[in-house]
C-alpha cells in the first residue's frame, strides 16, 4: 500500500475513534482500529488503575477470539507496575517498545505469553507495546499488538517506521477515553447538583421533593415505555437525559417561596389561631357587659350561640376543598359584624385580611399568595441561567421553567401558546399536574385516584390547555403504576 492509502485509512480511523460515544464500543474500536493499521493478527488493550494494567480487551483473530467487555469479561489478573514486564514497562516509562520475537528477547519476562501459547495453541512472535497519552501527558493504559503479518498472512516484525503512526493513534485514543471520562464526570456534578437542591427542598418541605421524585419516576417509566411499544416520538439518551434533568429541576424556585405559603394547608393557615382568640376576646367582653348588667343573661346566651355558630363556620369553611355561593355570601356578611373593644371602639369579627383568606373559592391561596406561588417558575429560570449547561443539555433550564405554560395561552409567567410549547414540556406539565392531583402527602388535600385525576386532565384537554395526544399516550403507558416497566 502507497503512503497516501495508508495515511486515508488513518485518518478514518481517528474519525471514527473521535464519533464513538458509547464507553464500552470506543474501548473495542481502540483495539480494533490500532491491529488495523499495524496489520497485525493479536492484541491487548491494558487500563490503568492503581494496582496495575487491567486487561480490558483481548482479541486474536485467527482464533476468532474477543473478549472484554460487558458481554465477555476478562478474569485475568492484572499486570502488576513491575519493569519485568513489557506492559510494565511502557507503562512506567512511557516508551514504545518493539519486540521481533518474544522467544529470543532476553529483556523482559513474556512467560505469561507462552503460557497463554501452551494453554491456546497460538504462537506469539512479534509484539509492539505502545503506551496511550492523553493530551496532558497522563498515561491512561497500554496497547498490546501483536504478530504484524505481510500481505500473505505470514507473522513479520512490527515495521518499525510504523511506530509514530501506532503512537499518534494511541494517543487519539487516550484523549477519546479522557474526554468520556470528563463527560461522565460532568454527569455526575449535574446529579450531584440536582441531588443537593433536592435536599435543599426536602430540608424546607418534604412534600415538594415528593412531588419532584414520583414526576421523575412517571417519567422515566413513560420514555421506557415510548421506547418498548416502538412509538415514533424517540428520545436519544442525550434528549432523555435533558428532559428527566427538567423535572428534576422544574420545581427548584420553590428554594425562595415563603413556607406560609407553600405549606399553607388551609384558607386562613396560621390566622385560625388569631380568630379562635379573637372569639375568645369576644366572649370574655359579653361576660363582662352581662356581670355589669348592660346585657341580660338570654342576650349573653344568644350572643354566645351566634359566636359559636359563626366559629363553627370559619372553621368549616377554613377547610372546605370547594365554596360555593351561599357560603361566600355568608363569608360576607361575616365580615360585616363587628363588636365593641375594651375602648368602646367596634372592631370586626374577622379582618380584612381573613376575609380574603375565607373568601377563596377553590383551594388555600389568596390571589398575592398564588402570585407569590406562580413566581417560583420565573425564580427557577433565574437560578438555572447561572448554571452553565453542556450544549448537550441546553434545553433543560428552558424547559424547566415552561412547565405551567399552557397550549392555550392561560397559564404562566409568559402566556405561551401551542406553538411555542415543545413537546417535551406538554409531557412535563401532564406529569406536574397528575403528581399534583394524586399526592398522597399534600397537608392541604387529599389524593385523588389516578382516574379522576386523569379525568380533570382530560376536560383541561377540552378547554385547550393541555396536549391530547402527550395524555393519551401516558394515559395508555400507565407510567403511574408500580408494576409499570
Amino acid at each position: 500500500m502507497t503512503i497516501e492509502t495508508d495515511m486515508q485509512r488513518f485518518l478514518n480511523v481517528c474519525l471514527a475513534l473521535t464519533a464513538q460515544r458509547d464507553r464500552e464500543a470506543l474501548l473495542s474500536s481502540i483495539l480494533d482500529s490500532a491491529m488495523d493499521t499495524a496489520r497485525c493478527d493479536a492484541g491487548t488493550l491494558y487500563l490503568l488503575e492503581d494496582d496495575g494494567l487491567h486487561f480490558c480487551r483481548m482479541v486474536t483473530r485467527s482464533q476468532g477470539v474477543r473478549q472484554g467487555g460487558h458481554d465477555a469479561p476478562i478474569s485475568l489478573p492484572p499486570v502488576p507496575l513491575e519493569e519485568k514486564y513489557v506492559a510494565a514497562w511502557v507503562a512506567l516509562h512511557n516508551e514504545t517498545i518493539n519486540v521481533s520475537d518474544v522467544h529470543t528477547d532476553t529483556h523482559f519476562d513474556f512467560t505469561g505469553s507462552l503460557r497463554y501459547d501452551a494453554m491456546t495453541g497460538y504462537h506469539t512472535q512479534s509484539m509492539m507495546v505502545v503506551p496511550m497519552l492523553n493530551d496532558r501527558g497522563e498515561l491512561i493504559g497500554v496497547t498490546q499488538l501483536i504478530n504484524a503479518q505481510d500481505k500473505d498472512g505470514g507473522t513479520i516484525p512490527f515495521d518499525p517506521s510504523s511506530e509514530l503512526l501506532i503512537e499518534a493513534l494511541s494517543s487519539l485514543s487516550a484523549i477519546s477515553i479522557t474526554n468520556m471520562k470528563y463527560a461522565e464526570q460532568i454527569t455526575v456534578l449535574l446529579d450531584s447538583l440536582v441531588g443537593a437542591l433536592s435536599t435543599a427542598i426536602d430540608e424546607r418541605t418534604p412534600y415538594n421533593a415528593n412531588h419532584t421524585r414520583n414526576m421523575v419516576r412517571y417519567g422515566a417509566r413513560f420514555l421506557d415505555w415510548l421506547e418498548e411499544s416502538g412509538n415514533d416520538w424517540k428520545f436519544d439518551a442525550d434528549r432523555r437525559r435533558t428532559f428527566l434533568l427538567s423535572v428534576w429541576l422544574h420545581d427548584v424556585g420553590k428554594l425562595v417561596v415563603p413556607l406560609e405559603v407553600m405549606d399553607k394547608e388551609s384558607r386562613l393557615g396560621a390566622r385560625l389561631d388569631a380568630v379562635r382568640a379573637r372569639f375568645r376576646t369576644i366572649g370574655l367582653l359579653d361576660r363582662i357587659a352581662f356581670l355589669e348588667g348592660r346585657i341580660d343573661e338570654a342576650e349573653r346566651a344568644r350572643r354566645e350561640a351566634e359566636r359559636e355558630e359563626a366559629l363553627a363556620f370559619v372553621e368549616r369553611v377554613n377547610r372546605a376543598g370547594f365554596l360555593p355561593d351561599g357560603d361566600l355570601a355568608a363569608v360576607d356578611a361575616l365580615a360585616e359584624k363587628t363588636y365593641t373593644d375594651e375602648n368602646g371602639a367596634q372592631q370586626p369579627w374577622i379582618t380584612a385580611e381573613e376575609h380574603v383568606c375565607l373568601s377563596v373559592r377553590k383551594g388555600t391561596l389568596t390571589a398575592e399568595e398564588r402570585g407569590i406561588m406562580e413566581s417560583h417558575v420565573v425564580v427557577t429560570g433565574r437560578i438555572l441561567k447561572h448554571v452553565n449547561f453542556p450544549k448537550m443539555y441546553a434545553e433543560t433550564p428552558r424547559w424547566a421553567a415552561m412547565h405551567h405554560e399552557l397550549l392555550n395561552g392561560k397559564g404562566y409567567p409568559d402566556h405561551l401558546t401551542a406553538p411555542d410549547i415543545p413537546r417535551e414540556v406538554r409531557l412535563l406539565t401532564v406529569l406536574d399536574v397528575f403528581d399534583a392531583l394524586t399526592a398522597r402527602d399534600r397537608p392541604y388535600k387529599p389524593p385523588m385516584p389516578a382516574e379522576k385525576a386523569l379525568g380533570i386532565l382530560h376536560s383541561m384537554v377540552e378547554e385547550g390547555g393541555v396536549d391530547g395526544d402527550i395524555l393519551a399516550l401516558f394515559e395508555e403507558s400507565k407510567a403511574w403504576e408500580e408494576e409499570s416497566k
